[in-house]
């Protein structure tokens, strides 16, 4: 399998945009799927550098109701209106950081191509999804100001729209996870409960990004007992986006080779 880092919020190709946002191109011997499209149109123009046939794509799976996710979405159904766009049903609801809106653009709910589900779905042989992640273990903080509204009223984001999808291609099997907003551990947790064992590969980002100064100790604590658990799995982890560079820096020191930058343009081959 191939897969391509279409969009993220560092450049590894100099004819490429980056910025705050995340997108994957999977490309299996029988399929072309999108995970994620970024914030915006940047995607088309990626592609077009990196040499994607957005045309070719028969799926986009959307990791979560958030804008840096989802905001490429329309640009793209405008070259590729017959690919089926995936996800889960309350990635519709309004989702905000504090007061800030964050969600998807209400306009892709009245796309004809979009298809909501709830709850695990699988693709085919090679791609399937899972939800009902419930572990709340080394649970980022920066998700403390998440919030969702639903019926009129205002709740603490509960996640319950996050989606992971599953790739398996011969005896590989890779694990992409936009932000993993229910905490990494908890999400593996769920993927050993589902699948039996741990995944060869991790590509997410992992919302440690602090935007309003320093880590407190606690949370330097948390990142270094997140990484402390990762680097005793024998799976390898590719990170960025909402990472942050300092929790990559500290997570490196621990967890060494096992853990690796994503930058916009990469391409991986497993």
């Amino acid at each position: 399998m191939k897969i391509i880092t279409l969009f993220e919020n560092s450049c590894g190709n100099e004819g490429c945009i980056a910025g705050h946002g995340l997108s994957f191109y999977i490309e299996t011997p029988e399929h072309r799927i999108l995970m994620d499209t970024g914030p915006d149109a940047s995607i088309i123009h990626n592609a077009r550098i990196l040499g994607i046939d957005l045309g070719s794509i028969e799926k986009v799976i959307l990791s979560h109701g958030h804008y840096d996710h989802s905001g490429g979405i329309l640009p793209f159904a405008a070259v590729n209106p017959d690919a089926e766009i995936i996800m889960q049903e309350g990635a519709l609801l309004p989702h905000y950081s504090a007061d800030r809106y964050i969600g998807v653009d209400p306009a892709i709910s009245g796309l004809s191509q979009l298809k909501l589900i709830n709850g695990n779905f699988k693709l085919n042989d090679e791609f399937s999804v899972f939800t009902g992640v419930s572990g709340r273990r080394s649970f980022p903080s920066g998700n403390l100001s998440m919030r969702t509204v639903k019926d009129g009223k205002s709740f603490p984001d509960d996640f319950s729209h996050e989606q992971h999808l599953v790739v398996t291609s011969g005896k590989k099997h890779v694990l992409l996870s936009g932000c993993a907003h229910s905490g990494i551990l908890n999400i593996l947790d769920r993927y050993i409960e589902i699948y039996g064992s741990l995944p060869d590969v991790v590509m997410s980002g992992f919302h440690m990004m602090k935007k309003d100064g320093p880590y407190t100790a606690a949370e330097v604590s948390l990142i270094k007992e997140t990484a402390g658990e990762l680097s005793r799995m024998d799976t390898v982890f590719y990170t960025g986006h909402c990472t942050g560079r300092p929790a990559f820096e500290i997570m490196k020191e621990i967890m060494g080779d096992r853990i690796r930058e994503l930058h916009t343009g990469m391409v991986l081959e497993f």
